[in-house]
């Protein structure tokens, strides 16, 4: 049994396809663990939420930004991006299967001393309190309340955590920790601004979530994705990125836990780049 991990797919089921094939993996003896945005901008998200379900039973997957707006959309609480590419899924007769089921995945997975995340954890939180604070997201996604948090979970205020914080205000900064986040302060004071592999000018005083030596979960393997343009270069052996930017011509990846090794594919408009595999 291997378990293997991938990065930011966005609809890019071709490549995904292709590394399953190079490693041998089989449903029911492997495990896939997915580091979310499953779907938007590239080409094929119907078809691959659709793939991702059917192999449900052999996949972990937590949530990312553009899973959380697929949801907005299709709930109808938030008008659809020009850049998205989400109307096949919202127009197919098994959308509401596929939505329930993406509803009810996690932000944070923790699993063979790996603990996976779409965006990061902030440097004040450790993997017990992250964890404990994931959930209390994912507790109001699957209770009456969802529609309204769906709707306020946008925007980048408040731009750091206190445990005074209640209500929506609360539920949208742990969100934008776990799904948003790249650049913050060492006391996890956020910029959502900054996303190249260096922060905009005038925002010099954060650094890259990962890369702060006093963070609490230095020790821990932290497994993300999210954060393209650093290519899952990072400064430190247990932050491992796995968003190599397939969606942007980069690769997509794939990473076995048990064995270290990395298998990628080159791609080109959410394709491969080489033919055959």
């Amino acid at each position: 049994m291997s378990t293997y991990v991938v990065g930011d797919i966005q609809g890019c089921l071709q490549p995904l396809k292709r590394l399953l094939r190079q490693v041998d993996f089989t449903p029911g003896r492997d495990v896939l663990w997915s580091v979310g945005d499953a779907v938007n901008r590239g080409p094929k998200c119907l078809n691959t939420l659709r793939f991702l379900y059917r192999m449900r039973d052999s996949l972990v997957m937590v949530l990312g930004n553009h899973d959380l707006h697929l949801l907005a959309v299709a709930a109808g609480v938030r008008p659809p991006n020009r850049s998205d590419t989400l109307d096949k899924i919202l127009q197919s007769p098994d959308r509401e299967e596929l939505l329930n089921w993406l509803l009810h995945r996690p932000l944070i997975h923790h699993e063979h001393g790996y603990t996976m995340v779409h965006a990061g954890i902030p440097p004040q939180w450790s993997i017990k309190k992250a964890m404990k604070r994931a959930r209390e997201v994912e507790h109001v996604l699957r209770s009456p309340d969802c529609l309204a948090f769906l709707k306020q979970m946008y925007g980048n205020e408040p731009n750091v955590w206190s445990k005074e914080l209640i209500g929506m205000p609360r539920l949208r900064v742990i969100t934008n920790y776990l799904t948003r986040m790249r650049y913050c302060t060492s006391d996890g004071v956020l910029d959502l601004e900054s996303k190249g592999p260096s922060p905009n000018l005038g925002k010099q005083k954060v650094s890259a979530w990962f890369s702060h030596p006093g963070r609490k979960t230095a020790g821990d393997r932290i497994l993300f994705g999210h954060w393209a343009s650093i290519e899952g270069h990072t400064d430190s052996p247990n932050a491992i990125g796995l968003d190599t930017g397939c969606v942007w011509g980069g690769a997509l990846s794939l990473l076995e836990l048990e064995s270290g090794q990395w298998t990628r594919c080159e791609c080109r408009e959410g394709k491969c780049r080489e033919r055959g595999g």
